[in-house]
């Protein structure tokens, strides 16, 4: 699908992974909603990237719809829906003060994978209305999950079941969206330089990278970017979950 003139809403924008994103979507001509909860990082993101800032909460069903209808009324209807948002606090199930709260454990739940849900149901119901462009397409939807979820490790029992529930998803919804003309693509991440990445001493950071197979260093968010790319123009790529981690498997701890 081109992404060239569609109207592209990607959330977790404003930092990361999805704001590499938003700016490879930008660099190729689509119209691109920056949607996070940090609207200061949303509108810096946005205003340099000549896109449009939205502030809101994956997980809120009125922030999700209002997102949606934002995006809806560019170029001809969104088209491009690219879901970056996410936390990943650790928590072990027993911890020093006890077991985990269970507080905890909802909020990792509600923000990455009731939040991915949120979005994509709402989008993909704009997408079908939408008219077909060629090979029948209406839109692309492109999630993230996490070497985590098949990976995880001591103390990501909470992200790792949101991240494994992000990756089941992929083929039951595009099976369903599939009549519409709707594909959705999962990218698995590995190690990247993120902010919170980038905030650890250096020789953290240096004993991540050497555990990474090859190329051995932390991962570029413009290589996820360019990930996302080939999820959406390859008309093809459907229900795929693609690991992008230079072939690492995460060890216990």
């Amino acid at each position: 699908m081109k992404i060239e003139g569609s109207s592209a809403l990607v959330t977790g924008g404003g930092s990361g992974l999805g704001e590499a994103t938003a700016r490879m979507l930008a660099a190729r001509g689509a119209i691109v909603h920056v949607m996070d909860l940090n609207e200061d990082a949303a509108v810096r993101v946005a205003a340099d990237i000549g896109g449009i800032a939205i502030a809101g909460d994956v997980a809120s069903e009125a922030d999700a719809g209002r997102a949606i209808t934002n995006a809806g009324e560019a170029g001809d209807g969104l088209r491009i829906l690219v879901n970056c948002a996410g936390i990943g606090p650790a928590a072990r199930v027993i911890g020093r003060d006890g077991p985990m709260p269970l507080g905890d454990f909802e909020k990792v739940i509600r923000v990455n994978l009731m939040g991915t849900f949120n979005m994509m149901r709402l989008a993909a119901a704009h997408m079908a209305d939408l008219p077909e462009l060629d090979d029948k397409a209406r839109g692309a939807i492109v999630n993230t999950a996490s070497v985590a979820a098949t990976d995880g490790q001591i103390g990501q029992v909470a992200y790792s079941a949101s991240k494994g529930a992000i990756v089941s998803m992929a083929l039951p919804a595009a099976r369903e969206l599939a009549r519409f003309g709707i594909r959705v693509n999962t990218i698995a991440p590995g190690i990247f330089a993120t902010p919170l990445l980038k905030s650890l001493p250096a020789e953290v950071q240096q004993s991540l990278a050497a555990s990474i197979p090859y190329p051995s260093r932390l991962g570029d968010p413009a290589e996820y970017a360019d990930a996302v790319r080939f999820c959406i123009e390859n008309q093809y790529l459907n229900a795929e979950v693609i690991r992008l981690d230079g072939a690492i498997r995460m060890q216990p701890k």
